[in-house]
């Protein structure tokens, strides 16, 4: 297990992020070593799979860092489990911030990778911050895509105004002071729409990977910066270091890893579709996850 440590962001809204370091083998803080930021999903937290991740990575010669978000897990920050998509970029180029203090860090050679929507926020963190130097994606969600065209795709951005405004009134209604709550995850078995999401319920809500810091909920009014996000803006002038994709063929989220990997700059840019696997097995499948890994690994250390 890695080392807990907390990282302060100057994100302007004075969180704190809890965080887990981990080392690779025969670690020395005489000697440097290339280091990965790893984010976890939206409604997630890094004892979960961005905490598996971190530690795999780290098996194959990185510093690695998982953290919680901002307003989230054992992070600091209210509203708690407030999903505002600029911070939570912004809380990927913190925890680079602080791998710069570290004289057992080459500040040359730090990359980034997430699952899910954590994956979203490190392109976006990768466009705005070149001293991310590689960049990796896990069933990669861009939260702003997803919330305003579905899951599948199939709904116009503009026919999402409903949930835009949704999350306006939330807003009035938390300035009354009551809150709002609104699913990152199916809630219950019987609110998934399909069995990919009945997955993430089981992944969220049972002994499958449950954890007190994740309630898999947001503030409603989150949606009213999510809605008008797009993780990857600009993505077509700045997103120009390597980068390597990982997806289920299977996975209904496929389309918005397909959509980066068309708009990214980068000239140096793969796609590794694991066969079979759908969004919420690459979070935990233990042949899924190895796949993952060794293409990963691989990547981060030709590149870093």
């Amino acid at each position: 297990m890695g080392d807990s440590i907390d990282i302060k962001t100057f994100n302007g809204y004075g969180t704190t992020l809890s965080a887990v370091i981990n080392f690779p083998p025969e670690f020395q803080e005489s000697q440097t070593y290339p280091a990965i930021v790893v984010s976890h999903p939206g409604g997630g937290v890094k004892e979960q799979t961005a905490g598996l991740y971190a530690r795999r990575l780290a098996e194959s010669g990185f510093v690695t860092v998982a953290y919680d978000a901002s307003f989230q897990g054992a992070s600091s920050g209210t509203p708690r489990q407030l999903e505002n998509p600029h911070i939570r970029t912004e809380d990927v180029s913190a925890v680079v911030d602080y791998l710069t203090t570290l004289d057992y860090v080459d500040n040359e050679r730090i990359g980034a990778m997430g699952i899910c929507a954590g994956a979203g926020y490190t392109a976006n963190a990768a466009i705005n911050d070149p001293r991310i130097k590689a960049v990796g994606t896990v069933s990669m969600v861009n939260i702003g895509q997803m919330f305003r065209n579905g899951w599948a795709d199939d709904v116009k951005d503009a026919d999402a105004a409903p949930v835009l405004a949704m999350g306006a009134q939330a807003r009035t209604t938390d300035a009354a002071g009551k809150e709002n709550a609104f699913p990152l995850a199916p809630l219950h078995e019987q609110d998934a729409p399909n069995e990919e999401l009945r997955q993430a319920w089981e992944y969220y809500h049972t002994p499958r990977c449950e954890h007190p810091n994740a309630p898999g909920f947001m503030t409603t009014r989150s949606l009213s910066q999510i809605i008008t996000y797009d993780a990857f803006h600009k993505a077509e002038a700045f997103l120009t270091q390597p980068l390597l994709l990982i997806a289920g063929s299977a996975a209904g989220s496929k389309w918005m890893s397909d959509d980066l990997y068309k708009r990214a700059a980068s000239r140096n840019k793969s796609f590794h579709v694991v066969e079979g696997a759908n969004h919420m097995s690459l979070y935990d499948g233990k042949k899924e996850v190895a796949e993952a890994v060794g293409e990963l690994g691989p990547f981060f250390t030709s590149h870093l």
